[in-house]
């Protein structure tokens, strides 16, 4: 009998990561238990979009070729993760009046008052995108907040407020394309901070409030969370790619070199090191600074008890914890993923938190099974390429 796997890539700027993990196995925290990883370099892309499929498909060919090889698994099909400047998010209020005379909330009334929502939708704040996840924020009845599901319930008036998860359509397009082309089927795309979450962020974590916050190589995606649910997602043009630019310029060395020293390879008395903590403060700050007017324009700066919890390869910068803990006046922590893999050591590295959530969303998707990961979905069918819309219950 074969052997089930669960397959997870994420397609990022710098690298694609490719994370192959047991459909029957668990690890001590329920996850599934990782048989292999790949990663490669990643060709056409910028600041997350793709700018040439065919180099994104031999990318992820090799990546993939990788994760085979450690894992002694053929991979067919996988999860696959979005991100970029077009990822985002748009909130959305609609209201029926139901129409039974008894006044119970229904099925029926469910799918008709989340259709409507979407009707709603400002046609200027979708156009050009894609639906990607539908996620009730909360439900009220006749104006008042109602405590779980609202089915059975009685009312005159049902109102919802939907957060829809959105991507470029034609991104969405040639990342299904890429993939494609590297003979594997894609069973689902899920946008990348909320496949993050999965093994960054715990539960309570997710009901008291905090904001994920991944630092990537020309992008930083937030997600914000309360109640067990995303609230708010964000994508900004900015990444760990400009501090290194800011370096080569700033110390006047090759941009080679000026990625060795910020990650701390180089060290020694040959460059000057309060001048590079400077440089690098100086572009954090401005990364926090943006982060900070995101949480204002939503109303949760400096009300997120769970603080920031920040992943991707700008978390091991040195002495970020401190820098956001006093720019936003938010608890701070770097975000762990730990990685037990057979073929070698165990280590924790937060930039491979996207591809092995992607494996414990599809564990619990595919089996439908109880797995901590702090939300519950359900899945529907589409037409065409994506086939599924996942749904957050509040």
């Amino acid at each position: 009998m074969a052997r089930s796997i669960i397959t997870g890539i994420d397609i990022g700027t710098h690298q694609i990561k490719v994370v192959v993990a047991s459909g029957e196995e668990r690890n001590e925290k329920g996850f599934p238990k990782i048989l292999g990883i790949g990663v490669a370099e990643s060709r056409g892309l910028r600041h997350g979009y793709i700018l040439s499929p065919q180099d994104v498909a031999l990318s992820i060919k090799q990546a993939v070729s990788e994760a085979e090889k450690r894992s002694g698994m053929k991979i067919k099909k996988a999860f696959v993760a979005i991100g970029g400047v077009g990822l985002g998010g748009v909130t959305s209020t609609s209201s029926i009046i139901i129409s039974r005379a008894d006044s119970e909330i229904t099925d029926l009334d469910m799918k008709k008052v989340q259709d409507q929502c979407e009707k709603d939708l400002p046609p200027g704040l979708i156009l050009n995108k894609k639906i990607i996840n539908s996620i009730p924020l909360h439900y009220k009845l006749d104006g008042k907040i109602a405590l779980g599901k609202p089915e059975g319930m009685k009312a005159s008036k049902f109102e919802i407020k939907m957060l829809y998860v959105t991507c470029l359509e034609h991104h969405l397009n040639d990342i299904i394309q890429s993939v494609e082309e590297a003979g594997i089927s894609v069973q689902d795309v899920v946008a990348a901070p909320i496949a993050s979450s999965f093994v960054t962020l715990s539960k309570s974590q997710k009901m008291a409030g905090c904001v994920l916050v991944n630092i990537g190589a020309e992008t930083v995606s937030i997600a914000v969370f309360e109640n067990n649910t995303p609230v708010s997602i964000e994508v900004l043009p900015i990444g760990s790619t400009d501090i290194t630019n800011d370096i080569a310029l700033g110390l006047k060395v090759p941009l080679e070199e000026a990625e060795q020293i910020k990650i701390g390879a180089i060290t020694g008395s040959s460059y000057p090191r309060k001048k590079l903590e400077e440089i690098i403060s100086a572009r954090l700050s401005d990364v926090f600074e943006l982060i900070e007017n995101h949480l204002k324009k939503i109303g949760r700066n400096g009300l997120l008890p769970a603080g920031i919890v920040i992943v991707g390869g700008g978390a091991g910068l040195s002495g970020i914890e401190e820098l956001a803990k006093n720019a936003l006046r938010l608890p701070s922590r770097i975000g762990l993923v730990h990685l037990g893999i057979q073929d070698k050591q165990s280590f924790r590295d937060s930039t491979w938190s996207i591809a092995y959530g992607l494996c414990v969303l599809g564990a619990h998707t595919e089996e439908e099974v109880p797995i901590d990961t702090s939300a519950q979905f359900f899945i529907k069918m589409w037409k065409g390429a994506l086939n599924w819309i996942k749904q957050f219950l509040p």
